[in-house]
């Protein structure tokens, strides 16, 4: 069987329709067409490495939102239930850089589940709690991004690999 391809909103490259490919695509259009991101403000399939005791683990996060050189949210697109996929998008702003990403969203398009990746906690749901571009430049223009401390990292990255195991029709 022949895989299906479409073109990705954002940068403009065929990539597979597998798994939550269309999702990912309703997101990225409404980030730019409802909420007024620049295109160049979003990172597609971002790479996420981490080394777990003696085995290196490698994946991606779907999106990530940079504006003034600082990643200020990370974002799971995924069809089905939004809630099982919280814990691993917070995980991922965690780890993702060397600071923690302040938000963390999940979104398969139609709903969405806004959390703070520092604490974990749910701030917003629904597509309207997604921060407009201006919002988020002004939420985040004075605020110092802080590292993860050293041994939370180390636990933080088993979650991450035990929920992203879990992800199942994903191209890597």
């Amino acid at each position: 069987m022949e895989k299906e391809y479409i073109t990705d909103y954002i940068t403009g490259q065929k990539v597979p329709n597998v798994g939550a490919e269309a999702n990912r695509q309703v997101v990225e259009r409404y980030l730019v067409e409802e909420k007024g991101f620049k295109k160049q403000d979003i990172q597609v399939a971002v790479p996420i490495r981490m080394q777990i005791r003696d085995q290196a683990y490698r994946s991606y996060v779907d999106l990530v939102i940079m504006l003034d050189g600082r990643r200020l949210m990370a974002v799971k697109c995924a069809p089905g239930s939004l809630g099982s996929r919280e814990r691993e998008i917070v995980s991922a702003a965690r780890l993702l850089d060397i600071y923690q990403i302040p938000l963390a969203l999940v979104s398969d398009g139609k709903a969405a589940i806004l959390l703070d990746a520092a604490s974990g906690r749910k701030i917003g749901e629904g597509m309207a709690a997604i921060s407009s571009r201006k919002e988020l430049l002004n939420q985040f223009r004075e605020v110092t991004l802080e590292p993860l401390a050293g041994d939370r990292r180390e636990r933080e990255k088993l979650i991450f690999r035990s929920y992203d195991g879990m992800n199942v029709n994903v191209i890597r």
